[in-house]
């Protein structure tokens, strides 16, 4: 008796081939024995061959016998460790059927039913790892380790207040795809893991600096995978995202538009002019504040505190840690929250130290001056300059100078600016500022820096003290305004004011009635010299700057 291949019902051996014939339909066996006496070994010759009656067929031949089949030990389950199987023996895995499932961790029928194997129920007790992700934790810096969870500990951003609206969105679990922007030290990294935490979607976090278009299609490629099978949302967060090209933020678009994922793109510099505007427009853009002294104080207060509960055993906090230093270390920060907090892991280094002063330890704390040359203080910075200038407040002009030459701005493109303040703000007032702010690009260019800085400084106080007059500046600005209407930019030129360098031209009247006012008595014709459309149109006003009256001006500074 063998079991047939194709329906594992058992059939007598010499009818094998004719119930596969009759499609295993016929020669079946309905009560066949439990057990069946193994086959004696085949008795041979005396020449040593197998005699022909005894020989199996082909297809015993590449049939297992039941015998051995049965005598085959049951798979072991061995202790499940972390949520899976433990260990990798051989034979040591269970194979589940399709009903049930990954999670079934029942013992098959034929199982040992030994203790030492059975499944276990108890939660697996960590000792190595734990202890080293404890170390690692602890080796992060104090601003990775102080990052907050949720947005009751996020201060000084008012979208994520009680009433903000972005929490209102996450909690409505409505997030949108978003553009952060803000200073350093802000929050933008901490707010998109807070919605992390919030939300119950897949949360996916890579940095531009690093991440290229292969990385992001995979990325894409699982997202749209997830939500197929799942239908679980993807977030994705991009810090830095203005480090991407033009291409590779295209790469977003589909994405974004057909829902396969959540962006959430952080960036220190203006979206309106690094992030391209098919990203931007499917895009909320989220402006966070630069924070306040008041607010980096209750962050270092928090840090401070946490400390202290998490190292019980640590020396008691130093005296020179107080109030004071507090504030100014929150001064010292200048709005930014990581500086704050690595300005305060410094200082609880250098507290216990011996013999360590608070004056001693205020001017370890060297502080750099926060000014990005390719960002935003770039500019702002210099427009401030610029209208210090304008307003004639030589004193603020000069500390906006020093700013920038002590954060290392170049100094041509400072002498550059003074340039155009001397047509555009000074102009016609006093027209020998011009050559004066000429001269100091000159000198700055020949001579260079640090010595640079004291014709910078001389050419900036000269213009801000200077008389001011924008007549020439607001006298193109209406001559632009008036291209800008309908028909204007096209008017053609009069013919006696146009050029004839050729014998055709000539004959064509060009230029043949223009009176050369040198020719003149005081240089005086009468002669138009606008189309005729703009005949009578003026662009230069009469005055030197504009008529309005401040509101906020006494009635001693008027």
């Amino acid at each position: 008796m063998v079991e047939c291949p194709a329906c594992s019902k058992q059939v007598q051996q010499a009818k094998i081939n004719d119930h596969l014939d009759s499609n295993c339909q016929s020669f079946v066996i309905e009560n066949p024995p439990l057990s069946s006496p193994p086959n004696p070994p085949p008795a041979t010759q005396s020449n040593g061959s197998v005699s022909a009656s005894q020989k199996r067929t082909a297809v015993s031949f590449f049939q297992t016998p039941s015998a051995k089949r049965q005598a085959t030990p049951a798979k072991v389950l061995f202790p499940i460790v972390n949520g899976t199987a433990g260990g990798s023996k051989k034979n040591g895995g269970v194979k589940r059927t399709f009903d049930e499932g990954p999670g079934d961790e029942s013992p098959l029928p034929n199982a040992t039913s030994s203790s030492s194997y059975a499944p276990e129920t108890t939660a697996p007790v960590e000792t190595g790892p734990v202890a080293k992700r404890t170390k690692t934790n602890r080796a992060a810096p104090l601003a990775e380790r102080m990052r907050p969870e949720n947005f009751d500990d996020v201060y000084g951003q008012e979208l994520v207040g009680p009433q903000g609206v972005l929490r209102s969105l996450i909690e409505t679990d409505r997030v949108p795809s978003m553009i952060l922007w803000g200073a350093s030290g802000t929050g933008k990294t901490t707010i998109a893991r807070c919605i992390a935490h919030m939300v119950g979607s897949r949360f996916i976090e890579m940095n531009a600096t690093s991440s290229g278009v292969a990385e992001c299609k995979k990325i894409f490629g699982e997202a749209a995978n997830e939500l197929g099978l799942t239908g679980r949302k993807t977030i994705v967060f991009c810090d830095e995202i203005h480090r991407f090209s033009k291409s590779q933020q295209d790469v977003f678009l589909r994405p974004v538009e057909s829902g396969t994922i959540t962006l959430i793109g952080a960036t220190t510099e203006n979206p309106s002019f690094r992030v391209v505007s098919a990203l931007l427009s499917r895009c909320r853009t989220f402006t966070l504040q630069k924070l306040t002294t008041d607010d980096i104080g209750r962050i270092l207060s928090r840090a401070l505190q946490s400390e202290l509960q998490n190292n019980p055993t640590a020396a008691p906090p130093s005296p020179l840690l107080d109030e004071e230093l507090m504030i100014y270390l929150a001064n010292f920060a200048d709005g930014d929250a990581r500086t704050a907090l690595n300005l305060l892991e410094l200082a609880l280094s250098l507290s216990r130290r011996e013999g360590m002063t608070k004056e001693a330890m205020k001017s370890s704390l060297t502080k750099t001056l926060v000014y990005d040359r390719a960002g935003d203080q770039h500019y702002d910075t210099i427009s401030a300059f610029h209208k210090a200038v304008r307003g004639s407040d030589a004193d603020a002009a000069l500390y906006y100078l020093a700013r920038m030459l002590q954060s290392g701005e170049d100094p041509l493109f400072i002498a550059r600016r003074m340039v155009v303040v001397a047509s555009e703000d000074v102009g016609l007032a006093d027209n020998s500022l011009l050559g004066l702010a000429t001269a100091t690009f000159s000198a700055t260019q020949q001579i260079g820096m640090p010595e640079a800085r004291i014709p910078l400084a001389h050419c900036a106080v000269a213009l801000a003290l200077a008389p001011k007059s924008t007549r020439a500046y607001r006298g193109l600005n209406n001559a632009f305004a008036a291209l800008r209407e309908p028909g204007v930019a096209a008017l053609p030129v009069p013919v006696h004011l146009r050029n004839a360098p050729t014998r055709l031209m000539r004959e064509l009247g060009y230029g043949k009635e223009y009176k050369y006012n040198p020719n003149y008595k005081d240089g005086r014709v009468k002669q138009d010299y606008l189309p005729d459309a703009l005949l009578g149109r003026k662009f230069l006003e009469d005055r030197d700057l504009g008529t309005e009256i401040d509101p906020d001006l006494g009635v001693e500074d008027t």
